[in-house]
């Protein structure tokens, strides 16, 4: 359960080595977090990310966790809530492929739609079943505002996120009234902090450390839709009703 802070006590990051994902946890275990599920693919980074954890006073784990397995989402997944009770799941895998390589083999491009949707699809469904029979419990959704229009620059990935953000919204509504939150966050393009905590590099850009101050925000006023920046809600609106001619001829977001 929730501390008296509000932070979960509890938390499963699925996509152990995901940079906005690791800064929510750092941003959260300083907030009173105390349990933390790692789920990834074994590699040094991901255990590098679990001694970081450790490191700053918290109880780590670490998960076997392959997007592409579904067969064994439910089984391996099952295990961390076979542990106890989970109060935040936080999924933030995906990969954003290479518009130009995938637009040209089709079987990269179908790994990423796999990763993004497919993977993300059974991986939240598990955890939502496990979310309402404990009666309690936040699914956070990273998806991306890449997702709202398609555009030539990315439209693979873009459309996988697409499917995310819906599957997501239909997913919260059907949790509505079970205990459990659901909540999508759509960041626009996301570069890593400059060191010294420089200004953002670009109009509408963000960092990992934004996103997850963004979640912590949205977790606790138990928002559905985050936009990070805040102001890109009102700018992807816009873009939403823009022609398609004219559409094609706009620059892409930086």
């Amino acid at each position: 359960m929730k501390d008296a802070f509000g932070a979960p006590q509890s938390l499963l990051l699925l996509g152990g080595t995901s940079a906005i994902g690791l800064a929510t946890v750092r941003r959260l275990i300083a907030r009173r977090t105390r349990t933390v599920w790692l789920a990834g693919r074994p590699s040094p980074e991901l255990a590098e990310a679990a001694g970081s954890l450790r490191a700053l006073g918290a109880e780590v784990h670490v998960v076997p966790f392959d997007a592409l397995d579904t067969d064994v989402h439910a089984e391996r997944l099952g295990r961390v809530f076979a542990e106890g009770d989970v109060d935040l799941v936080l999924l933030a895998f995906g990969v954003l492929g290479d518009q130009a390589r995938d637009e040209s083999d089709p079987a990269a491009a179908v790994r990423v739609a796999q990763t993004n949707y497919t993977g993300a699809v059974s991986a939240a469904l598990v955890c939502a079943g496990a979310l309402q029979a404990q009666g309690h419990g936040s699914l956070v959704v990273l998806s991306s505002v890449a997702g709202e229009r398609g555009r030539r620059s990315d439209f693979i990935y873009g459309s996988s996120k697409a499917g995310l953000d819906v599957f997501a919204q239909g997913l919260g509504d059907a949790l509505h009234g079970t205990g459990v939150h659901v909540m999508v966050v759509r960041p626009g393009v996301v570069r890593p902090a400059r060191p010294g905590g420089g200004r953002e590099q670009a109009p509408l850009s963000t960092t990992p450390e934004a996103v997850a101050g963004a979640i912590e925000l949205g977790l606790r006023r138990r928002s559905e839709t985050v936009w990070v920046p805040a102001p890109l809600r009102l700018v992807a609106s816009a873009l939403r009703h823009v022609p398609r001619p004219l559409h094609r001829r706009l620059p892409v977001t930086p």
